[in-house]
């Protein structure tokens, strides 16, 4: 195995029973190591949160659902079949906004 482009981690892995080594491509460990810091976390954290979120259950919604989850574990809308319209989008606007005009007046009433 080429070694060459590869960084020896020691990053022990927080369990009460098991530290490891990790080989990871350079490339890789500096990424991680440039988002942890801007997320002011450790690659420590890092790479457990990845590991627990990849070994997590997979969360399945109903086909009627209007969410799926996606390949990389993130929530989105549901791909229908049709497309929305113009009017269809502006409809689905003006009645959020109308809803929530409803919740300000009475809210406004209450004394």
């Amino acid at each position: 195995m080429d070694d060459g482009n590869l960084t020896r981690a020691h990053i022990p892995i927080s369990s009460p029973i098991m530290k490891t080594t990790l080989e990871l491509p350079d490339d890789l460990l500096m990424e991680a190591k440039i988002v942890a810091a801007r997320r002011r976390t450790s690659l420590k954290a890092m790479i457990e949160h990845a590991l627990r979120r990849e070994i997590a259950p997979i969360v399945v919604f109903p086909l009627d659902s209007a969410y799926e989850v996606g390949p990389f574990g993130i929530l989105s809308l549901r791909k229908r079949d049709e497309s929305l319209t113009t009017e269809q989008v502006q409809s689905l606007i003006d009645h959020q906004y109308d809803e929530e005009d409803t919740k300000v007046l009475e809210l406004a009433k209450k004394p």
